[in-house]
């Protein structure tokens, strides 16, 4: 099951990305200060890799709060990754399902791949196969790609600062 977005033009200005990483784990956290969406689902959509990589959005109110890369897939590095050059902003949020609106976590098995700049600090993941977007910046240093059908198809997160361990 792919997870379906609703996009409305942005406020602005758009809201800062704070991440953390935890050395311990080697976990990733984006987070937003995002005002209230308004209507949507409260909860995680969590988005599982077949090669058990993972991916958490933190969801209030139908806005994205967060992203989580919780297990990570293998990276490939390259010399050339730039995010998209036509990118427009926008306030993403995530609905509630018609068929369970209460529900509060979602789940969804999908093919996960990871590739990064050779400093790491620009990290963009696929969701799925490969398809047409448009690139929507969510927040100051995050862009999501939207399929044709409404759909998360990427994630891009800019600016990471490297992992604390790193020399």
């Amino acid at each position: 099951m792919p997870i379906e977005v609703r996009v409305e033009p942005a406020e602005s200005p758009l809201p800062a990305v704070e991440y953390r990483w935890d050395t311990d784990t080697d976990i990733l956290t984006a987070t937003m200060q995002v005002g209230s969406a308004g209507s949507g689902m409260s909860g995680s959509v969590e988005m599982e890799g077949q090669d058990g990589s993972w991916l958490i959005f933190d969801v209030h109110a139908g806005g994205i709060r967060g992203i989580e890369v919780a297990v990570w897939p293998d990276v490939r590095k390259v010399n050339d990754l730039a995010p998209p050059a036509e990118v427009v902003p926008g306030r993403v949020t995530i609905p509630s399902r018609r068929s369970q609106p209460g529900l509060a976590a979602v789940e969804v098995d999908t093919r996960l791949t990871a590739r990064s700049d050779r400093a790491e600090r620009t990290i963009h993941f696929r969701i799925g196969a490969s398809r047409a977007t448009r690139a929507v910046r969510a927040a100051q240093d995050l862009v999501l790609e939207i399929d044709d059908r409404d759909r998360i198809a990427g994630v891009w997160f800019l600016n990471v600062p490297p992992f604390p361990n790193a020399k």
